[in-house]
């Protein structure tokens, strides 16, 4: 297996952990608001296959890393179903269980950032390939997070921009029908295109200085 298959493939199995963390990341907080139906569905476990969605997040992801030169990933999971049962919180708790998605893959680029500023200070010299691991898992979770806070359905953002814009039901139902053309025909657009990988290098960029400056601060320590 030549380096670059090894990279394609650990960008895979990255992408199938993120994925799972995102998914059950909705599941875990509906379950906390009282929601028993990610429960029920067996939905609250950090187990990536319960999540996985055999399209999106293997047949996809597969193709167009595979097929792509450099870094191309696409993927998603299965959605969680949530019944929202509090009538007096239902907003407030589909809010707060869409934006925990995003959230965790926020925590997890931060949290990889800061554990690997201390292992590198402490540690000096680092192999390329645990460098490699973390940009990956870095720059992933910064693309999960940008690309799901798109205001598109089904993506997560769409769930604010509908309680923002007072839509009904219906509209949001029939918008989300369309979701998927309009996310291809979004993301061939050269505008969104730099527009989205602005976002990204400016969210991996702060990962990568907190990283920097975490090294620093434990190399300083340790000598």
């Amino acid at each position: 297996m030549t380096g670059e298959t090894a990279d394609k493939f650990i960008l895979l199995l990255v992408l199938v952990g993120s994925i799972g963390i995102h998914e059950w990341a909705h599941a875990v907080t509906a379950d906390k608001l009282g929601d028993p139906l990610p429960r029920s569905e067996g939905r609250v476990t950090l187990n990536p296959l319960a999540h996985a969605d055999p399209i999106g997040t293997f047949l996809i992801p597969l193709l167009v890393i595979f097929l792509s030169p450099g870094f191309a990933v696409i993927g998603w999971g299965k959605p969680v179903r949530i019944s929202l049962p509090n009538e007096k919180t239902r907003v407030r708790d589909d809010l707060l269980v869409t934006a925990a998605g995003p959230f965790s893959n926020l925590c997890i680029a931060l949290l990889t950032a800061v554990v690997a500023g201390v292992a590198f200070g402490v540690a000096g010299e680092v192999h390329e390939q645990v460098k490699k691991l973390v940009e990956i898992v870095i720059t992933l979770n910064c693309v999960l997070l940008l690309f799901n806070l798109l205001p598109i359905p089904p993506l997560d953002g769409s769930h604010f921009l509908k309680y923002a814009l007072r839509m009904k039901e219906e509209t949001y139902a029939k918008l989300a029908s369309y979701g998927f053309i309009i996310l291809i025909l979004l993301i061939n657009l050269k505008p969104f295109q730099a527009m989205l990988y602005k976002g990204i290098a400016f969210s991996t960029g702060l990962c990568f200085d907190l990283m920097l400056t975490t090294s620093a601060l434990f190399t300083q320590v340790g000598g």
